[in-house]
């Protein structure tokens, strides 16, 4: 992990971030509910770190079929898991993922490794090791948001700040196709196979606020997050005048 470079200047004025008060801000919610984009968008307002947590699934899950390795074996996943070094950069303007030295951000967003990664994240041995890895980053980032399936029930069940992101199917399905050239129908037939699958290592924490964004911009998903994070800490959170 990568939890070094300063986010914000010292600039001697009375700052409107959270990034001294090693908040944790837990974001869960299905796929193509916003997840990403709101978390990186609130942990950069903040001033806090970033943590994509299924990023780490999909490296590993990338690192096994670069070897060929049938993610179906559940026993040779789970013994393969804590063999490569999987690092994650935590600066949310711009978030990297490396596999014993490599970079590959980029390569662990194919359809390969997304129609696998449900497989590899299923596996218990897998979910302990990665687990263990996430807690670590987050007890050292001095503030995060943590975005993921499992934050707010197991990564980091105490949080004090809990958000379970969701929208409508057909949303979240149009969001993705329109990030990855699919029809929206295809789209939508693989992501009800991910919840089907994911639905395991899944869940809202009794104490999550819920946000529907199936009807919301992103700037208005990011100011609610920022705003509950605010409200906890006690910074101030800038009204907002209408046009």
């Amino acid at each position: 992990m990568n939890v070094s470079a300063p986010l914000d200047s010292d600039t001697g004025e009375e700052s409107d971030t959270v990034s001294d008060s090693g908040l944790i801000v837990a974001v869960d919610g299905p796929s193509g509910a916003g997840k990403s984009s709101a978390s990186r968008g609130a942990a950069t307002e903040l001033g806090l770190r970033y943590l994509d947590t299924g990023s780490m699934y999909r490296a590993l899950t990338w690192w096994l079929l670069d070897r060929g390795v049938d993610v179906g074996d559940a026993g040779t996943v789970g013994a393969l898991a804590a063999e490569p070094r999987i690092e994650v950069g935590t600066d949310p303007r711009a978030p990297w993922v490396r596999v014993n030295g490599t970079d590959i951000t980029s390569v662990i967003r194919t359809r390969e490794v997304t129609g696998a990664v449900s497989a590899v994240a299923a596996v218990p041995r897998v979910r302990a090791h990665l687990i263990a890895q996430q807690r670590d980053i987050i007890a050292k980032a001095g503030g995060v948001v943590a975005e993921g399936r499992d934050i707010g029930t197991v990564v980091a069940p105490d949080a004090p700040v809990k958000v379970y992101l969701t929208a409508a199917g057909a949303e979240r399905a149009s969001r993705r196709a329109a990030e990855t050239s699919r029809s929206p129908a295809a789209t939508r037939m693989d992501q009800d196979r991910r919840d089907r699958l994911d639905s395991g290592q899944s869940g809202k924490a009794d104490d999550a606020v819920e946000i529907d964004s199936t009807h919301l911009s992103l700037d208005q998903v990011v100011d609610t997050i920022v705003r509950l994070a605010r409200e906890y800490s006690g910074v101030p959170h800038p009204r907002h005048q209408s046009q």
